[in-house]
């Protein structure tokens, strides 16, 4: 396909498919003509998970362009791709440096994922952006005086637990490893505004049916 083809079926314009290509985000087309370039299946689907970091995400254009370099790195093997990649997402704040509040925030992290086994494998050690951001949040919650420890946050680790089967269930329907790597990084991104939002209707559904009565909060 052509370039002005590309941009309707992506629904990204041609203007900044020209700088997605001149940022390294999308690689080059296949050269037709000194002015003109062939563009396939692999383009667009490249194209769908820029759009999704950027555009959906609000990714920096230098985290998913590390993003984009870790999918594309045959020198690891699936899952540690997968997790580079997504190590190279926009994450939290990192914990406070010699903060009594972070210090034993990490012993509560430390001794949640030792309950619910999430020890043995990538992404689960304190080098972890996903570690760290868990880290600030519990201090947080303990700065301020609510509940944080680890039966407070266990219910939450084995749900989650639940969602990643989900996750990884959506990305096997993706065929090539190129693929799901790809899908898994877009659908993290997507897919949490859905999480937010199921867990808000979650809890007005819960609070309707132990407080309300039985309507809309207008109507009790």
């Amino acid at each position: 396909m052509r370039l002005a083809e590309l941009s309707t079926r992506s629904g990204v314009s041609t203007a900044t498919i020209k700088y997605y290509l001149r940022e390294g985000l999308l690689p080059p087309g296949h050269r037709v003509t000194a002015t003109q370039a062939e563009y396939d299946e692999k383009h667009l689907r490249r194209l769908r998970l820029v759009r999704a970091l950027i555009q959906v995400g609000r990714v920096p254009i230098a985290s998913a362009r590390e993003v984009l370099t870790a999918l594309e790195d045959d020198s690891l093997d699936h899952n540690s791709r997968l997790g580079t990649a997504v190590w190279a997402l926009p994450h939290g704040p990192e914990p406070l440096a010699g903060d009594p509040a972070t210090d034993a925030a990490r012993h509560t992290v430390d001794a949640l994922l030792d309950r619910i086994g999430w020890r043995a494998g990538r992404g689960y050690g304190p080098e972890s952006p996903a570690y760290g951001m868990l880290v600030t949040a519990v201090a947080t919650l303990a700065r301020l005086g609510y509940p944080c420890a680890v039966d407070d946050l266990a219910p939450y680790a084995r749900s989650a637990g639940q969602l990643a089967v989900a996750d990884l269930d959506l990305v096997e329907r993706h065929g090539s490893p190129d693929e799901q790597l790809e899908a898994a990084v877009a659908l993290t991104v997507l897919y949490e505004p859905v999480l937010l939002s199921l867990r808000r209707l979650a809890q007005a559904e819960e609070s309707n049916r132990r407080y309300g009565q039985g309507g809309s909060p207008e109507q009790a």
